[in-house]
């Protein structure tokens, strides 16, 4: 398997081959375009000049005298100012002149090739790369123009001249251009290469921290973090901070599984053990029969215990699922209607803990939004939880009002005072106030937990005080 960093790394090298070779090619192309377009603009220029000059000497003297000194003189200064070798033939191809920067050469009885005169005649001129059928040892670029002159209604071609530039310096100048156009480019290249690669790192480095990190999660350590990309302020810190994020999360739920699992544990094998041992002690007579009675009695209630934590569970189960799929559907009903059902289902228990009930609730229908099954399961465990540690001959305070578009409902008893320390952890699963373990032995501690979640899932708040012996529950509901 490729590693991303070697992917990226590969695919910048050869985006940067691929455009250096491109950028290469066409360089190569117009700076040998327009060295060679220079150098035949001058020699085509020149070759006019002389083939003007030639052609007026004709119509002057009829002849032409390449000996004459003004005319000689004329050509040579051009060569020698051009730096280019300058050529007369007359119109055959034979080489009547010949002068190189000043020097004149001697080429008596040379014939210019074939093709080059044929192409002068034929088409009025000739350019090109040649050495001139070997009158010249290399190859120069040469511009060939013919001598004519009107006589009559004829034109004639009296001669033609050729000027020819040394190629050498041409080619020089281009691969002394390239040489420095590749040099830069090797240079640029190796820096982008240094630079690449240190990029890649940079941008591959925290995601090989992450993948291993994730390795460490799968094996059970949840306290791995990626640290030290904070300050990066790129998508990479994000990443960091989200991947931190849900490392919290994980080890919250394991943490919070594990929990569960003790807890769950711990109320299941009371219970049970406290059924078993009573039954084997019914059994192999270590509990007198003047006392079976008694003992199935306790039996009972712990299975009916038993049953309890069982149905709690299976609640709380089918909270977390409607959590994690869809919000519980809601529909409008009548809060004060709700609290006064519950209030008649719990009479009894109220009245048998010699407790009075003050009730504060509006006048008439206080409609808001809910599921109502799921708030009257909330009313009653919270004035369950009051009846149950209000202290005997006290009230129950049960009050309904309404503030910015909201039901705020407030249950409050006299009783115990719950510690700071304490009030934080209520709505945890399983958990039970120290002060009230051995006033409620029936309880499963899951009572707050699901009331907790069942406002959570409608997006409501709860709260929870405890002042000099006064416990109090306020949670809120959208009017409708």
């Amino acid at each position: 398997m490729r590693s991303l960093y070697r992917r990226q790394l590969t695919m910048m090298v050869s985006i940067m081959l691929v455009s250096f070779t491109l950028l290469a090619g066409a360089f190569m192309l117009l700076s040998y375009r327009y060295i060679i377009g220079e150098t035949r603009d001058s020699v085509e220029r020149n070759a006019g000049y002389v083939s003007s000059f030639t052609s007026s000497y004709y119509r002057r003297y009829l002849s032409l005298e390449v000996q004459d000194e003004f005319y000689s003189s004329y050509v040579a200064s051009i060569a020698m100012i051009s730096g280019s070798h300058i050529i007369v033939a007359d119109g055959t191809g034979k080489i009547l002149y010949a002068t190189a920067e000043g020097r004149f050469y001697d080429f008596q009885g040379s014939m210019l090739p074939e093709n080059v005169v044929n192409q002068v005649l034929n088409e009025g001129s000739c350019n090109g790369m040649t050495n001139l059928g070997g009158i010249y040892p290399e190859r120069r670029y040469m511009s060939a123009l013919p001598v004519t002159n009107q006589v009559g209604p004829l034109t004639v071609t009296q001669g033609m001249v050729l000027v020819a530039a040394d190629a050498s310096n041409l080619s020089e100048m281009w691969s002394s251009t390239a040489t420095i156009f590749f040099f830069s480019a090797v240079v640029v290249f190796l820096i982008s290469v240094v630079a690449s690669t240190l990029t890649s790192a940079y941008q591959t480095r925290p995601l090989n921290e992450m993948a291993e990190a994730a390795r460490k999660f799968g094996q059970g350590e949840f306290d791995i973090r990626v640290t030290g990309y904070e300050d990066r302020c790129d998508e990479v810190s994000d990443l960091a901070e989200a991947f931190n994020s849900m490392a919290n999360s994980l080890e919250k739920v394991e943490s919070q599984r594990a929990e569960f699992i003790a807890n769950v544990s711990h109320e299941l094998k009371t219970p049970m053990t406290t059924i078993a041992g009573f039954a084997e002690g019914i059994l192999d007579g270590t509990i007198p029969p003047g006392r079976e009675r008694e003992s199935l009695e306790i039996v009972v209630s712990e299975t009916r215990r038993l049953s309890r934590l069982v149905r709690r569970m299976l609640d709380l189960s089918r909270l977390n699922a409607l959590a994690e799929s869809t919000i519980t559907a809601q529909e409008t009903f009548d809060l004060t209607e709700v609290m006064s059902q519950v209030l008649i289902s719990l009479e009894s228990k109220i009245t048998g803990r010699q407790l009075d009930v003050d009730v504060k609730m509006p006048e008439g229908k206080l409609m808001v939004w809910g599921d109502p099954d799921a708030i009257t399961q909330v009313c009653y465990n919270l004035l369950d939880n009051a009846a149950k540690f209000a202290a005997p001959g006290t009230a129950i305070t049960v009050q309904i009002t309404k503030k910015d578009g909201k039901a705020h409902t407030t249950i409050r008893n006299l009783g115990a005072t719950i510690a700071p320390d304490e009030l934080p952890l209520l709505f945890e699963r399983f958990h039970k106030a120290d002060y009230s373990r051995s006033m409620d032995r029936e309880g499963v501690g899951l009572g707050l937990y699901i009331v907790k979640t069942i406002l959570g899932n409608l997006k409501e708040n709860i709260t929870v005080t405890s002042e000099d012996g006064v416990t109090q529950f306020h949670f809120t509901l959208t009017l409708a």
